[in-house]
């Protein structure tokens, strides 16, 4: 029997994407001026406050109420009626040195220059479980509703910085997308989207309401619609039921509606529900932090896995003990969609062959010393285009200033292990 799955998404302007972003920023800063930083960064947001705290190890200073500054502003907030404005709230900074109790066992062999010698040496940032999941159901090899719950907001995100279809809209936004699936797990159609949008004030609230419903569906729908392929195209139908700010009045939002804190979308960040989540948030955490690193490690490992035909879906998981650096295990779960002649267990064995999972090879093998982390903290970590950009820093008082070039972004979505993984399995 068909049956519904929903995910959900939220904008660049939602509260608890407004800390994630502000903690990722602080990363890339320390790890732009030194690439050993280790950090743990947390962001509160709300009327008119922002409060930093965490703990660093770094041997740069920088001005960080200057740079959450620039990502508020960056994100939209610039006006005084919006109760949060990047020029004029206040910032709070809390941030202390990180305790050396954690950093011995991550940090034995730094001065090393011989790759196994720092790969053994350098342990664990903590303890647990991560999970990396993929589906061949989309082109990224996402799960197909949280990629059009992205796809919604990422486009509304458009809309409101031309200005000109549309030019009500602030920055605070969140969408939901249920899709039916066949019995055999493939999408049928989109059952119903939801859409809350922050707008301005302006007219009676009954037409406000029909003026929002109007546009969403009339212009934003056909926008994300035209960018699908074709198959994908052809799940918008006329019997989607849509919920358009459907509490009404959507005013006061942002971080003057709701607190926000880094790390409260991790389901967002991820896979929308679809395979499992250990619990650990990435944003504000360096790549010592296996909550991070190993996430985007097995995500890497999950997504090659399916495109090179070893499965349909692939769950994996990796597990740690602060400052160990081999992994405690590996699990493999394909749903019962193997293709090939081997057990999950016996791809899990293969997988540790082909992988290396300590974390300082994770590190290195997906460049995850260098600055790239803002980008991931709106709109998901997964499923994203990996490319080469270049990004300029200042420590935020502008007495220095760098552009570090030929930066790889989103490392871990490249299918760059698939004839290893065809070769070991015999595809």
């Amino acid at each position: 029997m068909p049956y519904l799955f929903t995910s959900e998404s939220v904008s660049e302007g939602h509260p608890d994407k407004i800390a994630d972003q502000i903690s990722d920023a602080l990363i890339d800063h320390f790890l732009a001026f030194d690439p050993n930083s280790k950090v743990a960064c947390e962001t509160l947001v709300t009327t008119g406050q922002v409060v930093l705290a965490g703990e660093v190890k770094s041997e740069t200073y920088l001005d960080v109420q200057s740079i959450a500054r620039g990502v508020i502003n960056k994100i939209g907030y610039t006006k005084g009626e919006y109760m949060f404005a990047g020029d004029s709230c206040g910032v709070i900074s809390a941030i202390h040195e990180q305790s050396p109790d954690i950093n011995q066992g991550v940090d034995r062999a730094v001065d090393s220059r011989d790759f196994e010698e720092k790969a053994n040496g350098q342990g664990a940032g903590d303890q647990g479980m991560m999970f990396g999941y993929a589906t061949n159901e989309t082109e990224n090899y996402m799960p197909l509703a949280l990629d059009l719950a992205h796809a919604l907001l990422v486009e509304l995100a458009n809309l409101r910085r031309e200005n000109s279809a549309i030019k009500y809209l602030r920055p605070d936004s969140k969408s939901q997308v249920t899709i039916e699936y066949s019995d055999d797990h493939r999408p049928i159609r989109i059952d119903s989207i939801v859409i809350s949008t922050q707008h301005d004030e302006f007219g009676s609230d009954e037409a406000m309401l029909a003026r929002i419903r109007k546009d969403m569906i009339e212009i934003l729908i056909p926008r994300v619609k035209a960018k699908q392929k074709i198959e994908i195209q052809d799940l918008f139908t006329d019997s989607i039921t849509y919920h358009i700010n459907p509490t009404g009045k959507f005013v006061i939002g942002g971080p003057h509606g709701d607190t926000g804190l880094t790390g409260r979308k991790i389901i967002v960040d991820t896979y929308g529900g679809k395979g499992a989540h250990g619990g650990g948030a990435f944003s504000g955490k360096d790549p010592s932090k296996v909550d991070r690193s190993a996430a985007y490690a097995t995500r890497h490992i999950a997504k090659n896995l399916v495109a090179a035909g070893v499965a349909d879906e692939v769950l994996v998981q990796v597990s740690y003990a602060i400052g160990v650096a081999q992994p405690c295990g590996l699990y493999v779960n394909t749903y019962g969609t193997s293709k090939v002649n081997s057990t999950d267990g016996e791809i899990a064995v293969k997988v540790l062959e082909l992988f290396d999972l300590r974390p300082y090879a994770i590190e290195q093998n997906l460049k995850l010393r260098n600055p790239i982390y803002q980008e991931t903290a709106a709109y998901g970590h997964m499923g994203r285009a990996p490319y080469t950009g270049s990004k300029t820093f200042t420590n935020g008082t502008n007495t220095e200033k760098i552009t570090i070039n030929d930066l790889e972004f989103f490392t871990w979505e490249k299918l760059d292990r698939v004839e290893d993984i065809k070769r070991a399995f015999g595809i």
